[in-house]
């Protein structure tokens, strides 16, 4: 069944997979896309390109980005705006594909289509709404205009946590501001990849404008890092990726944004209403298997109200059903992959050696269909420097923390080498308002889960999470586009 579904959502043999120049090719080799609730089921053989044929993408991309660039506003509006509405019109159908080769719950995978098509919307707007600034000169007689121009061929490489929205609020702005697109997603989210390209494949932007190139990061990622052909790079993924990501692109000053890990605080205040709290928490910490780079692993909570919270949050969670990303009424589907749960259970048996208590969870799940299934689980009497408070899981897996006050829950917070968002459960306004001023982090949130951004509004990090211009909303134009300053004497 779940296979039959990917084939009928696809229209392109996934042999053929790779999209360059405006035409579907076959790669060197191919990669089976494994259904992480069955693993019986694959969902396709997807082909993988060669370093030859991402050249040959990234030429096509510099031959066609000034034809784009040129493009009549109105004609590019219509072009994202159409690629919007076929992908909210088709959420359903492209949110199972999603979530039989993601993991996630199809409520979160149809989501996820949905709001990238706004994405689309949100930026098919901007491209009407780009403006410049006039000025006089100190000069008599001399004006200054100053305008935004494409940056030109914008590599982009994304994750397979959110294999179409993150790369989404890549694309959208990439193509509203005139560039033109060389892709390269997950390996593991190729389905979804394919699909997005065949959507975008039927709206007539010149050849070479967008293209598609799966593989490996040793090999199509290492080539796009590279290339002196490239004008920017745009990634998400881990710290250590990112890093070489930058050293791959400082030399040849090629723009670079980076979106990195996290290891998100939730504090909950001694005057936290309990309900929201949990409700926050259970959210931020199990939403997607925990495989976010927003996800509230950590969990500070006032001494007062500490044994309260911990009973409410065992209670809610013997309540979470996990099974098949398509099953009705489950909360957490799998994780993503085999790899990915090896990582995790050897997490729960750090915590554990470290002195942690065990407070629910901690085990894999065994299921109808074999599949990578994990309990979510609860640490407790953990503390901030033990290395499962210090870096990122990326599993559904929380670690609660006491914290005796506001101050001492605020360091916590901010003791980590990272910066994506923080949290804060409180009816107080002092409380939020301090709290909102003393964390370190690009996305503070009151009385509301960690995980859960807007897209018309800047999205980014401090310290390790984050590196170059924040994504999303106008913000976006920092990285896509260029500034020039014309100066004329007008007489």
């Amino acid at each position: 069944m779940s296979t039959q579904t990917a084939q009928n959502t696809l229209k392109q043999d996934p042999t053929k997979s790779l999209y360059i120049n405006g035409e579907w090719q076959s790669g060197t080799d191919t990669i089976a896309n494994i259904n992480p609730s069955n693993t019986s089921e694959n969902l396709g053989d997807f082909a993988q390109a060669s370093k030859d044929q991402v050249k040959d993408a990234i030429a096509a991309a510099r031959q066609a980005q000034p034809k784009w660039e040129a493009t009549p506003l109105e004609k590019k509006q219509s072009i994202l705006q159409a690629i919007g509405d076929e992908m909210i019109a088709r959420c359903d159908e492209l949110g199972t594909l999603l979530s039989l080769e993601e993991g996630k719950p199809f409520a979160e995978g149809r989501g996820e289509i949905y709001r990238a098509g706004q994405f689309f919307h949100y930026y098919a707007a901007e491209v009407l709404r780009q403006m410049g600034d006039l000025a006089d000169s100190v000069r008599p007689g001399v004006k200054v205009e100053v305008t935004r121009e494409a940056v030109g061929v914008v590599a982009i490489i994304s994750p397979w946590n959110f294999p179409t929205a993150t790369a989404v609020w890549k694309i959208a702005p990439a193509l509203a501001f005139g560039n033109s697109v060389i892709w390269k997603p997950a390996n593991l989210t190729p389905a979804s990849a394919v699909a997005m390209a065949e959507i975008i494949h039927r709206q007539g932007l010149p050849e070479g404008t967008f293209n598609l190139v799966l593989g490996g990061g040793s090999s199509v990622g290492d080539a796009l890092i590279h290339s002196t052909d490239i004008d920017a790079v745009s990634f998400t993924g881990s710290v250590p990726t990112g890093r070489k990501v930058a050293a791959a692109t400082a030399p040849n000053f090629v723009r670079c944004q980076l979106e990195m890990g996290s290891k998100n605080a939730l504090v909950i205040a001694d005057d936290a209403d309990m309900q929201i709290a949990v409700d926050a928490a259970i959210a931020g910490a199990f939403g997607g298997s925990g495989q976010k780079c927003t996800a509230s692993s950590r969990l500070i909570v006032m001494d007062s109200v500490h044994d309260t919270f911990v009973e409410a949050m065992v209670e809610r969670m013997k309540t979470l059903k996990v099974g098949h990303a398509l099953d009705d009424g489950i909360f957490m589907g799998p994780v993503v992959d085999d790899k990915q749960l090896a990582a995790n259970m050897d997490w729960v048996e750090k915590a554990k050696q470290a002195g942690a208590n065990l407070a629910y969870g901690g085990e894999r799940l065994q299921k109808q269909h074999d599949g990578y299934y994990m309990a979510p689980t609860l640490f407790t009497e953990t503390d901030n420097s033990w290395d499962v408070n210090q870096e990122e899981v990326f599993a559904p897996l929380a670690c609660v923390i006491r914290a005796k006050d506001l101050e001492e829950a605020i360091a916590m917070t901010n003791d980590t080498r990272f910066g994506l968002t923080g949290g804060i459960i409180t009816q107080s306004l002092r409380n939020s308002a301090l709290f909102k001023e003393q964390v370190q982090a690009g996305c503070v949130m009151v009385n509301l889960a960690t995980a859960g951004t807007d897209y018309h509004v800047p999205f980014g990090g401090r310290k390790q999470s984050s590196f170059g211009p924040r994504e999303q909303g106008q913000y976006a134009k920092e990285f896509y586009t260029i500034v020039k300053t014309a100066y004329q004497k007008a007489y």
